[in-house]
């Protein structure tokens, strides 16, 4: 599924993100502002300050990676070129969306980090990433607002008018509504139609 506007460099990550994000039931733009935001490369170790490594495209600490070795996940899994890493940073997020505490944005960011002003940051740059993933979202696939009941299919719109018309919602992938619309205020999850005609 490329993307003719983007450029190729981005093709895995966007692909990638949109495939586990659907796979896991989690909003795709949030999974492409995490990718966005970690802007990790496969192969890619980085050196921390506490003696740690972040690896991959979704940027794993190896002290995360060294709990989840007991189900035969490695680094060099993660580093990885392909959708692996997409996958389990989907499965990651969704963990924290249904178990942890506070609001949406709280929640995604714990993937960076529970320590409060930590979490701050990450999640004030995720939301605004988010927003733009969300507008690049729904001028190419066909939605609709599952929080409304009868709710119409809205058509894929043109970027220019979705950036005129929506700066702050938020377009997700979605199939099980109702936590995430009872848990957040102002967020309107969207449901991707695959295989569909307008």
């Amino acid at each position: 599924m490329p993307f003719v506007d983007l450029p190729p460099q981005l093709q895995e990550r966007v692909v990638c993100s949109i495939s586990a994000a659907v796979k896991y039931e989690v909003p795709a733009n949030i999974i492409l502002a995490v990718a966005e935001k970690e802007a990790g490369k496969p192969g890619q170790w980085v050196r921390n300050s506490n003696g740690t490594h972040d690896v991959g495209a979704m940027q794993f600490n190896t002290s995360y990676l060294r709990d989840l070795s007991r189900y035969g996940i490695t680094a060099d899994d993660v580093a990885a070129a392909g959708c692996y890493a997409f996958d389990l940073a989907a499965w990651r997020i969704r963990g924290h969306l249904k178990n942890d505490k506070g609001d949406l944005w709280t929640k995604a960011a714990n993937y960076h980090s529970r320590t409060p002003r930590h979490n701050a940051v990450y999640r004030s740059d995720l939301r605004v990433k988010a927003a733009k993933w969300a507008d690049w979202l729904e001028a190419r696939f066909v939605t609709v607002d599952v929080t409304k009941a009868g709710a119409v299919r809205s058509l894929p719109v043109t970027a220019v008018s979705v950036q005129a018309t929506r700066l702050s919602a938020v377009a997700a992938v979605e199939t099980k509504p109702q936590a995430r619309a009872r848990e957040t205020s102002g967020y309107v999850p969207r449901k991707i139609i695959r295989n569909s005609r307008p």
